[in-house]
């Protein structure tokens, strides 16, 4: 069976780790590498929590490269500590993967493995596209050369999640580079936050998963512990599971049930809008670029994350 190379670039938080162990345990995809980046927490903590996925997965050979620590601009961000605990994979304490990463800078990776391989890989960036950016200032034809690109960023209908009111976390923490990006690309996916929002993991699905028994689901309960008890607090219906989502997309297109094709850009001023994703209904006249997922088949993605935890 041909398995599709994957990188996955990530800040690593909950939802983050739970994206890579669907794709890791996904059997036509193979992960080649995972790109960090400072989003959910601070670098220095997103780079030993993939390796702490990568352990509890039994995949410890796939390497893993640091990037850019910040925004490509400086200034005032705030992490999501909240949602994702202090160390950003819900304060889980017993760590036992060795914490090894690569040498090379995640941008010149991306370029380096999208070079090697072109039209073959697709990549799925579930932070911040600072590494992304900065790829496509070393290399410009990246768009051409990989095979994919799926976001979660964005909020299509401006229902952000962020002091930016109009802003979803991964756009506002650095407005510039998605900006980059999605005039880069003249196709990429996106799944948004209010996709997101429609779509969580009932409390009843989450706590069936957690209690499968097998060392996955044990990991998914510990981890996310401090996720739920955020979101319940808040009168969440269930686990809301963001990257989970564009990784489905990623690896089963099938699974996205409906979706709106437009011209897109990043707003990169305004009090309240600085991140906003900014769609074109049809009055640019240019060609859209952004394909925004706004639904999914939620019992697919229920079970995927089911193969995934029976392991």
């Amino acid at each position: 069976m041909h398995r599709e190379p994957l990188i996955v670039d990530t800040d690593a938080g909950v939802d983050d780790a739970l994206a890579l162990m669907l794709a890791l345990a996904h059997p036509g995809a193979r992960v080649t590498a995972v790109t960090t980046v400072g989003g959910n927490v601070p670098l220095e903590r997103v780079i030993p929590n993939v390796f702490e996925v990568l352990h509890a997965m039994g995949a410890e050979g796939v390497p893993v490269f640091p990037g850019s620590a910040g925004p490509l601009l400086p200034g005032e961000r705030e992490h999501a500590t909240g949602f994702h605990g202090a160390d950003g994979l819900g304060d889980y304490a017993p760590r036992r993967a060795r914490v090894r990463p690569e040498a090379e800078p995640a941008a010149q990776a991306l370029v380096r493995l999208a070079r090697r391989q072109p039209g073959e890989l697709t990549l799925v960036a579930l932070g911040p596209l600072t590494n992304l950016a900065l790829a496509l200032r070393l290399e410009p034809e990246l768009p051409r050369l990989l095979r994919r690109l799926v976001v979660m960023g964005g909020a299509h209908a401006a229902h952000g999640n962020t002091p930016h009111w109009a802003a979803e976390f991964n756009f506002y923490y650095d407005p510039e580079a998605a900006q980059i990006v999605v005039q880069a690309f003249e196709e990429l996916t996106l799944v948004t936050w209010e996709t997101t929002l429609a779509h969580p993991l009932g409390w009843d699905e989450h706590e069936a998963l957690a209690s499968l028994g097998t060392p996955r689901a044990r990991f998914y309960d510990a981890i996310t512990r401090r996720t739920r008890a955020f979101l319940e607090g808040r009168g969440a219906p269930g686990l809301l599971v963001p990257d989970p989502l564009a990784m489905a997309a990623a690896l089963e297109p099938g699974l996205v049930t409906a979706e709106a094709r437009h011209r897109g850009w990043v707003e990169t001023c305004g009090t309240h809008t600085r991140g906003q994703l900014v769609l074109d209904h049809g009055r640019s006249g240019e060609p859209p670029n952004v394909r925004v997922v706004t639904a999914m088949n939620a019992a697919g993605v229920r079970a995927l994350f089911e193969r995934t935890l029976r392991g």
